[in-house]
């Protein structure tokens, strides 16, 4: 007897955005609908907004759903679960550090639910749908605000015994870089993410400027730009470059608002190789191929 394929559910949380998603048992998509996320910074009840919120979003949802057919939740959230105590951790929406989101979630809809990191949920969508299909072990990697990473084996995401596989934009690759918020200095996010380069820019020169306007005054021939471009090259073949020599993946993905910078395809890529422990790396970087829509779509995949 073969077992029916579910309805898959799926919620990006996001800062300023939840979405939700239906795919049917073949994985197409029946249903996207978006709200905002609501905030309420440094006021305690910002969690139970939050939570509310996602409880509609998954009941209007499921109503979707055919009678009798099973179905699978599945959330993204901008954080992770602490192994022992079940809490939210390392959230970017404050409100959700050290409460038990999963726990709550499923208590109040008497049904299981996955949860996962968002860089998670891209890395196994682009795995399963987009730019990474078809390879076995590919390493996503978000690089906007901040920098995340996931790692999909087989199609299922590779956790680790603590849950924190794939957080490699809190590696510290130089100790006497500038602090990041985990406590740490120089970790590969405070390098090679959108917010990353301008603090760095800014201690340097005095200029604000975002990463994508350094990218203009780079392509202009801006000097300052100039330099501090191709430091965040460099800076991301040595990461990147380690990153390859340690775990090999088959591809690399990369996804968020810095990904859409074409010269980390070409002079990036170079990097990376200068950087990596072999003369002749080969290893695909990949652009994203499922843009804003691979976060819901790899919670939904995520589901159970």
């Amino acid at each position: 007897m073969t077992t029916k394929s579910p309805y898959r559910l799926g919620i990006d949380l996001g800062g300023t955005k939840t979405e939700a998603i239906l795919l049917d048992p073949q994985g197409l998509s029946l249903l996207r609908e978006r709200q905002p996320t609501p905030r309420a910074p440094d006021n305690p009840a910002e969690y139970t907004k939050i939570r509310d919120a996602v409880l509609t979003l998954i009941r209007e949802t499921r109503q979707k759903v055919p009678d009798g057919q099973p179905c699978t939740i599945g959330i993204g959230i901008p954080g992770t679960i602490n192994a022992r105590s079940g809490c939210v951790q390392n959230a970017n929406t404050t409100g959700l550090i050290g409460h038990p989101f999963q726990q709550d979630l499923e208590d109040r809809l008497g049904h299981p639910i996955a949860m996962e990191n968002d860089a998670n949920c891209f890395t196994l969508a682009e795995a399963r749908q987009g730019a990474g299909q078809g390879y076995e072990f590919v390493f996503g990697i978000i690089l906007g605000t901040g920098c995340g990473g996931g790692i999909s084996i087989g199609g299922r995401i590779h956790t680790g015994q603590h849950r924190i596989a794939g957080e490699w934009g809190h590696f510290s690759v130089d100790p006497a870089g500038l602090p990041c918020y985990c406590g740490n200095r120089g970790c590969v996010e405070t390098k090679i993410s959108g917010g990353g380069v301008a603090r760095s820019f800014f201690a340097q020169t005095g200029r604000r400027l975002s990463l994508e306007q350094i990218t203009d005054g780079y392509r202009r021939g801006d000097a300052q730009c100039t330099l501090a471009f191709e430091q965040f090259l460099d800076d991301f073949g040595r990461c990147l470059g380690g990153l390859i020599s340690v775990l090999d993946p088959d591809a690399v993905v990369l996804g968020g608002g810095v990904s859409n910078i074409d010269e980390l395809y070409t002079l990036g890529i170079e990097r990376v190789r200068h950087y990596a422990f072999h003369d002749h790396i080969e290893t695909p970087i990949l652009k994203h191929r499922l843009g804003d829509s691979a976060g819901v779509i790899g919670a939904a995949w995520i589901g159970r």
